[in-house]
């Protein structure tokens, strides 16, 4: 299943059922999962972990070095987890000792050409990043987020679980969960219903969350009376606890 021009470092390890295309390169302490299979001309830089079931598409690189000056060869580290498809062209990078010191993709990501992941980036599952997607370095994507073309995230930027950013998007401040994000500087736009709805979310629930989103967002209170306000709630709307979680620990407060 390895193509006989690949490069394969004998430090590298490769599980069952792993294909290999022509002309890549896997270095040292990289890690491979069965079943996952790189196309041609992939370049793979340790140390990095990859699960199973994963497609890499050729001209991938994944886990250089992170692009941060401060960075000084610190023994960093880059974790993707299975069932992942990487597209053409895509760049992600190990993480830097002045942070976490981990990059980490999980689980049923559909990542889509030219897609860059910086360092420490934190990507949860079941997320869609198209075409030419950026994440600057410490990000964090939640569950199921949809990153439209050409979205820009600054670093340190959380993107709340299930929300959406239209094509272009850029947020330089938090993107809350089942919010709809859109323009050159983010707006919001309302909550994400039609994926909602797709998710097996009710009628009920999709209402619930957009009476939250109109209290944060049209009610002219604070976002601190808005958390406040949301937690009265709580208990006869479960589905609002990742928002009031995610409203509570902002460090970058919110696009408003």
């Amino acid at each position: 299943m390895i193509h006989p021009t690949a490069i394969i470092d004998a430090g590298a390890q490769l599980a069952a059922g792993v294909e290999v295309g022509p002309y890549s390169v896997i270095g040292p302490d990289v890690t491979v999962g069965e079943n996952t299979k790189i196309d041609a001309q992939v370049i793979i830089t340790g140390p990095t972990s990859i699960g199973g079931h994963n497609h890499i598409f050729s001209q991938a690189s994944i886990g250089a070095a992170p692009q941060d000056k401060k960075y000084n060869g610190e023994p960093t580290r880059l974790e993707i987890g299975d069932h992942n498809t990487i597209r053409e062209f895509c760049t992600i990078n190990r993480g830097t000792a002045q942070d976490r010191g981990v990059t980490t993709i999980g689980n049923h990501n559909w990542i889509m050409a030219y897609v860059h992941i910086a360092h420490d980036v934190i990507v949860g599952d079941h997320t869609i990043l198209a075409n030419n997607a950026t994440l600057a370095g410490h990000v964090e994507v939640g569950d199921y987020a949809i990153l439209g073309g050409f979205t820009k995230a600054h670093q340190f930027c959380r993107i709340g679980a299930h929300s959406f950013c239209a094509m272009d998007t850029g947020l330089s401040k938090d993107l809350p969960p089942y919010v709809v994000a859109a323009g050159h500087l983010a707006e919001p736009k309302g909550i994400n219903s039609e994926g909602l709805s797709r998710r097996d979310y009710t009628a009920a629930q999709i209402r619930n969350i957009k009476s939250a989103y109109k209290t944060i967002y049209r009610s002219g209170l604070k976002l601190s009376e808005a958390v406040a306000a949301l937690e009265k709630q709580r208990e006869e709307a479960p589905e609002l606890e990742i928002l009031i979680r995610f409203l509570a620990t902002t460090e970058r407060s919110i696009i408003r």
